[in-house]
C-alpha cells in the first residue's frame, strides 16, 4: 500500500529536543523564560533589524503591526488581492479599510505597477506580503511609498532566509512581520514575531502584546492590549530552528529544483518563475497552475488526494471572501489574475522531510493525472 504523502511535514532534530528539555527541567516554560528574548536578538541580528517583538502567531504580528503604527479609522491600506486572510483582517479590525492591488501573472506577488493609482489622501500605509517563495520588488515600492510619506508594513512570514538584491526579507518594512506556523522554514509550533528598527514601535507592540500591563502599576490599564506573548517552550524551538536557517533555506531550494527536473516536460502546467532580476525563487512552496483547457485546481487537487498526495489550493482572493463581501467595503471587486491564481493554482508537497523518491511519485502521480 503506498504511503500518503503530506503537504508538509515539520523538520525537528536533537537540538531542539535539547532545548525543550532544557525548558522543562529548570520550569521556565511560560513567555517569561529566557529563551524569549534570545530568540528574539537572534532573528533580529539575522536580518539586520535592532528589535524583535515575539508573539503568538503570524496573525497577532500583523495586529499589533498595525496597532503599533496608530492605523484606524478613516485609514487606507494598500494591500494584495491575492494572500491569506490574516493580512485583511488586522486591517478591518483596526477600522481601517483595506485597498485592493491584483496580483503579478508571473511572480504571484501584488503587482507594483497598480500601486501608485490606488493611492488616495486616506492612504497610510502599503502592506507588502512576500508570496510563496519570491519576495515582492521592494525597491521601486519603497520609492513610492517615500513619495507619499507611507508607512510599509512587510509580511515576510513566507519567506523567512530569503533575499532581495543581497537584503533579506524582513528588513524593508517600517514593521515587518513572520510566522512560525509548522509549514514555515522556521517553526515554533505557533507564534509570530514583529522586526522594526524603531524603537518607540518596538516599546508599543511590547506593551500590546501583554495586555498592556504596566510596569509602576501592573493591573492599572490605560489601553486594551492582546495576550499575543509567545512562550519560552517556543521560542527554545525557534533558536533550534534558526540554527539550522541556511540549510533549511537550502533543502528548499533543493525541492523546487527537483520539482522543476521532473515537472520540466509537462506543457500543461506553469511552473513558478526560479528567479527574477531580484530574487531566486526559495520555494517555501512548490506551487503550480493548471491550464484552464485541462481542469480545475480543485478537480486535480481531489484526484490526487485518492492517491495520496497531500495538496493545498492557491489563497482565495479577499475581494471574493464571503466574509467580506458582506462588509462591502471594496470598491473593485474584479482582480482577474487573483482570481485565475486560485482556480488553477495549488501547491505540492514541500516539506523539509521529503525525500527525492517521494517528490518523483508526486511528479509521476500529477503527470498520470493530466
Amino acid at each position: 500500500m503506498d504511503k500518503f504523502i503530506p503537504v508538509n511535514e515539520p523538520l525537528i532534530g536533537k537540538r531542539e529536543k535539547e532545548l525543550i528539555n532544557e525548558c522543562l527541567d529548570t520550569g521556565w516554560i511560560s513567555s517569561e523564560g529566557p529563551f524569549v528574548e534570545k530568540f528574539e536578538h537572534s532573528l533580529s541580528k539575522n536580518v539586520n533589524r535592532k528589535y524583535g517583538i515575539a508573539c503568538s502567531s503570524g496573525t497577532a504580528a500583523l495586529d499589533l503591526a498595525i496597532a503599533s503604527l496608530a492605523i484606524g479609522p478613516e485609514d487606507e491600506v494598500i494591500m494584495p488581492a491575492f494572500t491569506i486572510i490574516s493580512c485583511a483582517s488586522a486591517v478591518i479590525k483596526s477600522g481601517a479599510k483595506p485597498v485592493l492591488i491584483d496580483a503579478n501573472e508571473r511572480t504571484w506577488n501584488m503587482n507594483i505597477d497598480h500601486v501608485e493609482a490606488a493611492i488616495t489622501s486616506k492612504t497610510v500605509a502599503i502592506m507588502a506580503v512576500h508570496i510563496y517563495g519570491l519576495p515582492v520588488d521592494m525597491d521601486p515600492l519603497i520609492e513610492i511609498a517615500n513619495k507619499y510619506g507611507l508607512y510599509i508594513i512587510e509580511d515576510a512570514a513566507e519567506l523567512i532566509g530569503a533575499k532581495y538584491k543581497d537584503k533579506p526579507c524582513g528588513s524593508f518594512g517600517h514593521v515587518s512581520t513572520f510566522s512560525f506556523y509548522p509549514n514555515k522554514q522556521i517553526t515554533t509550533g505557533e507564534g509570530g514575531m514583529v522586526l522594526t528598527d524603531d524603537l518607540e514601535i518596538s516599546k508599543r507592540c511590547k506593551s500590546l502584546r501583554n495586555l498592556c500591563f504596566q510596569e509602576d502599576n501592573r493591573f492599572v490599564h490605560n489601553e486594551l492590549g492582546w495576550n499575543y506573548r509567545m512562550t519560552n517552550l517556543q521560542a527554545a524551538l525557534g533558536i533550534a530552528q534558526l540554527e539550522k536557517l541556511d540549510s533549511t533555506v537550502k533543502k528548499k531550494m533543493k525541492i523546487g529544483e527537483l520539482y522543476n527536473k521532473y515537472l520540466a516536460e509537462v506543457n500543461q502546467i506553469e511552473l513558478p518563475l526560479i528567479e527574477t532580476e531580484f530574487a531566486k525563487n526559495i520555494y517555501w512552496v512548490f506551487g503550480i497552475l493548471i491550464n484552464p483547457k485541462i481542469d480545475t485546481a480543485k478537480n486535480i487537487i481531489s484526484k490526487l488526494k485518492k492517491l495520496k498526495i497531500g495538496t493545498r489550493p492557491f489563497f482565495y482572493p479577499m475581494h471574493k471572501q464571503p466574509v467580506l463581501k458582506k462588509m462591502n467595503i471594496f470598491k473593485k471587486n474584479y482582480f482577474p489574475v487573483s482570481e485565475r491564481l486560485y482556480e488553477q493554482g495549488l501547491y505540492l508537497p514541500s516539506g523539509l522531510t521529503l525525500k527525492e523518491e517521494e517528490i518523483k511519485i508526486v511528479s509521476q502521480k500529477l503527470k498520470m493525472i493530466i
